[in-house]
């Protein structure tokens, strides 16, 4: 791509859209993403001047094509290319589904869709804003890397998917034919089954998708047997906002990891689970000014940098105790998973990775160690 995806942080905001969040919200998190250096996902519902204070931005296009959306609810690609254009948009993320909810697209109740949002996504105001469970601009693998092309083509940027993981053929296909033709996704988004949502029913949220270990492990290995886990990013989100988490996920292949509900702890977020009313009592998932008010972007954002710096230092911890200078250089055998009778398997066991999966290629671990020796 004429724009090289190089992410300057390894833990990130997870997808979270202005609409489910408040404007107060969306600042701090942005905001505290510059402060440190992370990268901040618009999520699903476009990018509002609140996402423009200074944090650099991965823009997630939906089903809805908030952002770049026409007049019938189809893709527009003008209007894609003015919104790469009016911020710090440093890649485009294709949202196919996501771990809490997969297979019934988005949903934004009538109460949180107010003139701003209604404007900003080009929705009716005062109704029920629903996103389909699936893309209008493509209808399969093949037709999805047409499309993946032509955005980064015409954009400069690099392009990926963000899906949970269910069946593999999807995957399996995917993997055929970046290895067969010219042509591929920048970055995959692993979203496990633990992701967490503010709307879905709890039968989705608990039981439909991939465990984010399992669906992990799954994805890499159609990737990895191919040839192309050293030419695909991945990440990983689903409950990986502590550093033993994390670490998990990096001794499964992932380059780097997403934040969500710890991102909304770090700024006010108590759990009071009333996300879907409208009613959130700390502003955090509300669109009411008045409830908003108790929200000060300014300390806040602070309050989330101090946690990615925080989760930061320990994973890095966490990686010199295990005997490397960087997390990228854990591996699946620098963990073992118990059992309830007292055995243990390494990861490298329990999934079945080869010798070489899970690490950078030989020559990167070099100048990796290289830079951190430094």
């Amino acid at each position: 791509r004429k724009k090289a995806f190089r992410p300057g942080s390894i833990v990130n905001i997870s997808a979270m859209s202005f609409g489910s969040l408040s404007a107060a919200a969306i600042e701090a998190l942005n905001c505290g993403s510059e402060i440190c250096g992370c990268l901040h996902n618009t999520g699903e519902g476009g990018v509002s001047p609140y996402h423009l204070k200074g944090g650099e931005l991965i823009w997630q296009v939906g089903t809805g094509y908030f952002g770049c959306r026409a007049s019938d609810g189809g893709f527009d690609k003008e209007r894609f290319l003015e919104t790469c254009s009016s911020g710090p948009v440093r890649a485009i993320e294709i949202k196919l589904s996501q771990g809490a909810k997969p297979g019934l697209g988005g949903l934004l109740p009538a109460a949180k869709v107010s003139p701003e949002i209604a404007e900003i996504r080009g929705i009716p105001l005062g109704e029920d804003c629903h996103s389909p469970s699936s893309h209008t601009a493509f209808s399969n693998v093949d037709e999805m890397l047409d499309f993946i092309e032509e955005l980064a083509g015409e954009s400069g940027l690099p392009v990926g998917i963000k899906s949970a993981v269910g069946e593999i053929s999807f995957w399996r296909d995917l993997a055929h034919l970046m290895a067969t033709t010219n042509r591929g996704v920048d970055f995959i988004t692993v979203d496990g089954g633990e992701g967490g949502t503010g709307a879905a029913p709890l039968v989705f949220s608990d039981h439909v998708a991939m465990p984010f270990k399992i669906g992990m492990s799954r994805v890499y290995r159609e990737f990895a047997e191919r040839g192309l886990h050293q030419d695909v990013v991945f990440i990983g989100s689903g409950k990986l906002g502590f550093p033993d988490s994390a670490m998990l996920g990096f001794s499964l292949g992932c380059d780097m990891v997403n934040v969500g509900r710890e991102a909304m702890l770090a700024v006010g977020c108590i759990q009071a689970q009333r996300c879907h009313t409208g009613h959130c009592p700390t502003g955090v998932a509300t669109q009411s000014r008045w409830l908003m008010r108790g929200l000060d972007p300014t300390a806040k954002a602070h309050r989330l940098a101090n946690y990615v710096v925080a989760l930061r230092k320990e994973i890095l911890q966490l990686s010199r105790a295990c005997g490397v200078r960087h997390p990228a250089l854990v591996g699946p055998e620098h963990f073992e998973l118990l059992d309830d009778s007292f055995g243990s398997r390494t990861v490298r066991e329990v999934f079945g990775y080869e010798e070489d999966w899970s690490l950078p290629a030989a020559a990167d671990q070099e100048e990796i160690n290289g830079i951190m020796q430094g």
